[in-house]
Protein backbone atom coordinates (compact mmCIF):
# COMPACT_ATOMS: atom_id res chain seq x y z
CA UNK A 1 0.00 0.00 0.00
CA UNK A 2 0.99 3.41 -0.69
CA UNK A 3 0.05 6.70 0.74
CA UNK A 4 -0.55 10.14 -0.73
CA UNK A 5 -0.55 13.76 0.77
CA UNK A 6 -1.68 16.21 -1.44
CA UNK A 7 -0.82 19.94 -1.31
CA UNK A 8 -1.35 23.28 -2.85
CA UNK A 9 -4.41 24.15 -2.66
CA UNK A 10 -6.64 27.19 -1.59
CA UNK A 11 -8.63 30.08 -3.31
CA UNK A 12 -7.09 31.96 -6.44
CA UNK A 13 -8.96 34.41 -8.59
CA UNK A 14 -10.19 33.38 -12.52
CA UNK A 15 -7.11 33.34 -14.27
CA UNK A 16 -5.16 32.98 -11.89
CA UNK A 17 -2.43 29.26 -11.56
CA UNK A 18 -2.40 26.83 -8.73
CA UNK A 19 0.48 24.31 -8.36
CA UNK A 20 -0.34 20.84 -6.65
CA UNK A 21 1.64 18.64 -5.31
CA UNK A 22 1.21 14.86 -4.52
CA UNK A 23 3.58 13.11 -1.78
CA UNK A 24 4.02 9.58 -1.86
CA UNK A 25 5.58 7.18 0.91
CA UNK A 26 5.28 2.85 1.11
CA UNK A 27 5.02 1.33 -2.71
CA UNK A 28 7.61 2.08 -4.85
CA UNK A 29 6.70 5.14 -6.87
CA UNK A 30 8.11 4.36 -10.04
CA UNK A 31 6.28 1.53 -11.02
CA UNK A 32 2.43 3.41 -10.68
CA UNK A 33 0.44 5.27 -12.79
CA UNK A 34 -0.32 8.30 -10.69
CA UNK A 35 -4.05 9.98 -12.10
CA UNK A 36 -5.28 13.45 -10.54
CA UNK A 37 -9.26 13.13 -10.13
CA UNK A 38 -11.39 16.01 -9.03
CA UNK A 39 -14.83 16.27 -7.17
CA UNK A 40 -17.10 19.81 -7.68
CA UNK A 41 -19.56 20.33 -4.99
CA UNK A 42 -22.34 18.29 -5.83
CA UNK A 43 -20.91 16.35 -8.04
CA UNK A 44 -19.52 12.85 -9.06
CA UNK A 45 -15.67 12.46 -8.63
CA UNK A 46 -14.09 12.92 -12.50
CA UNK A 47 -10.84 12.03 -14.04
CA UNK A 48 -8.55 14.80 -14.86
CA UNK A 49 -4.88 13.54 -15.89
CA UNK A 50 -3.08 10.36 -15.63
CA UNK A 51 0.97 10.12 -16.06
CA UNK A 52 2.91 6.91 -16.64
CA UNK A 53 6.44 6.14 -16.99
CA UNK A 54 7.15 4.68 -20.29
CA UNK A 55 10.95 4.45 -20.43
CA UNK A 56 14.31 5.52 -18.10
CA UNK A 57 13.36 9.60 -17.49
CA UNK A 58 10.32 9.61 -20.16
CA UNK A 59 6.88 9.83 -19.23
CA UNK A 60 3.45 10.40 -21.13
CA UNK A 61 -0.09 11.43 -19.75
CA UNK A 62 -3.15 12.08 -20.96
CA UNK A 63 -5.97 15.02 -19.75
CA UNK A 64 -9.17 15.10 -19.49
CA UNK A 65 -10.75 17.49 -22.36
CA UNK A 66 -11.91 19.96 -19.94
CA UNK A 67 -8.28 20.73 -18.54
CA UNK A 68 -6.67 20.07 -21.79
CA UNK A 69 -4.31 23.48 -22.73
CA UNK A 70 -4.20 24.63 -19.28
CA UNK A 71 -2.91 21.92 -16.82
CA UNK A 72 0.05 19.94 -17.03
CA UNK A 73 1.64 17.28 -14.78
CA UNK A 74 4.98 16.18 -13.99
CA UNK A 75 6.45 13.94 -11.84
CA UNK A 76 9.93 13.33 -9.59
CA UNK A 77 10.04 9.67 -8.93
CA UNK A 78 13.45 10.51 -6.77
CA UNK A 79 11.26 12.44 -4.30
CA UNK A 80 8.30 9.93 -4.85
CA UNK A 81 6.31 13.18 -5.79
CA UNK A 82 3.88 14.44 -8.46
CA UNK A 83 2.46 17.88 -9.83
CA UNK A 84 -0.33 18.97 -11.24
CA UNK A 85 0.03 22.76 -12.79
CA UNK A 86 -3.27 24.46 -13.41
CA UNK A 87 -3.24 27.57 -15.01
CA UNK A 88 -6.19 29.92 -16.77
CA UNK A 89 -8.14 28.63 -13.66
CA UNK A 90 -12.06 29.53 -14.14
CA UNK A 91 -14.46 28.74 -11.43
CA UNK A 92 -15.68 25.02 -13.09
CA UNK A 93 -12.27 24.12 -11.70
CA UNK A 94 -13.40 24.36 -8.13
CA UNK A 95 -13.46 21.62 -6.30
CA UNK A 96 -11.70 18.84 -4.38
CA UNK A 97 -8.71 17.72 -5.80
CA UNK A 98 -7.40 13.81 -5.39
CA UNK A 99 -4.18 11.74 -6.27
CA UNK A 100 -4.38 7.55 -6.77
CA UNK A 101 -1.65 5.19 -7.80
CA UNK A 102 -2.57 2.33 -9.71
CA UNK A 103 0.29 -0.31 -10.68
CA UNK A 104 1.23 0.44 -14.07
CA UNK A 105 -0.67 -1.74 -16.53
CA UNK A 106 1.63 -0.56 -19.40
CA UNK A 107 -1.51 1.51 -20.87
CA UNK A 108 -4.03 4.24 -20.03
CA UNK A 109 -6.83 1.55 -20.49
CA UNK A 110 -8.76 2.70 -17.38
CA UNK A 111 -6.55 5.01 -16.29
CA UNK A 112 -9.93 7.68 -16.25
CA UNK A 113 -11.87 5.32 -13.91
CA UNK A 114 -11.47 6.02 -10.17
CA UNK A 115 -12.39 2.11 -9.43
CA UNK A 116 -9.07 1.35 -10.88
CA UNK A 117 -6.73 3.15 -8.50
CA UNK A 118 -6.07 1.45 -5.22
CA UNK A 119 -4.58 4.32 -2.97
CA UNK A 120 -5.54 7.63 -2.63
CA UNK A 121 -4.77 10.78 -0.94
CA UNK A 122 -7.11 12.81 1.79
CA UNK A 123 -7.50 15.72 -1.45
CA UNK A 124 -6.97 19.00 -1.30
CA UNK A 125 -9.75 22.17 -2.18
CA UNK A 126 -8.93 24.33 -5.19
CA UNK A 127 -11.47 27.17 -4.95
CA UNK A 128 -11.58 29.47 -8.04
CA UNK A 129 -13.60 32.86 -7.68
CA UNK A 130 -14.90 35.46 -9.79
Amino acid sequence: QVQLVESGGGLVQAGGSLRLSCSASGRTFSSSAVGWFRQPPGKEREFVTAIRRIGAGTYYAEFADSVKGRFTVSRDDAKNTVYLQMNSLTPEDTAVYYCAVRPDSGSFVGANDPKQYDSWGQGTQVTVSL
